[in-house]
């Protein structure tokens, strides 16, 4: 998730300090994603620096000339950002370019998974039944969001954008929970196969002993 054109996004819509900006962003997305105090600022001051948002005053003027900057020593807290025409830019053709499937993010479950089924000693069975647990308990909770509050009847934008966060974890839960019963079908499918492969070894033994 590219936080950088989120932050961006917002702030076309106006002016804000970094605590206004994780706010709007945790309520636009239904606090799933909550981000960290520093992170937001260590965006903003790299935004800066890349010219996609300027510091503002209260007025609403630039406030360029009589701001610290990063690492001078200004109270970061109390100053205000607003995208530049170049971060609107960027905005525009974030919004406009597909998000790109080339490089998947590190998804831990097929990580551990596929660690699993390497390494001795590890029972991958009873990893899948707690996750498929784990996972089903997850569905049921987002469900239960979708069916109440202001996500089942949604009235504004941000209540939309909340229904349709809580679309994203049901349908990633539900395909997480199909994937799971995938690799328990593969396991069970493997060691059938490792067993007919030790059962034929020994005829296959004897057959080539007495052709010689």
């Amino acid at each position: 998730m590219s936080i950088r054109q989120a932050m961006l996004a917002i702030l076309e819509q106006g002016p804000m300090y970094g605590y206004q900006l994780r706010a709007e962003f945790e309520q636009r997305t239904g606090e799933t994603w909550p981000l960290n105090i520093g992170q937001v600022y260590t965006t903003l001051t790299r935004l800066e620096r890349d010219g996609m948002v300027e510091v503002v005053d209260e007025r609403g003027g630039s406030d360029v000339a009589g701001h610290g900057g990063a690492g001078e020593g200004s109270d970061r807290t109390h100053v205000s950002y607003r995208a530049t025409e170049a971060g609107r830019s960027e905005v525009s053709e974030w919004f406009a370019t597909p998000v790109p499937r080339s490089q998947p993010p590190r998804d831990e479950l097929a990580i551990k998974l596929a660690l699993a089924v390497t390494l001795p000693g590890v029972d991958v069975g009873t990893i899948i039944q707690r996750q498929r647990s784990a996972t089903i308990a997850a569905l049921q909770d987002y469900t239960r969001l979708k069916r109440s509050g202001r996500a089942a009847t949604p009235q504004e934008p941000e209540d939309l954008a909340w229904s349709l966060v809580l679309d994203s974890l049901v349908f990633d839960a539900e395909a997480e929970v199909r994937w799971l019963d995938h690799c328990e079908a593969r396991l069970r499918r493997a060691a059938a196969d490792r067993e007919d492969v030790r059962r034929d070894a020994p005829a296959a033994t004897r057959n080539q002993g007495a052709t010689r």
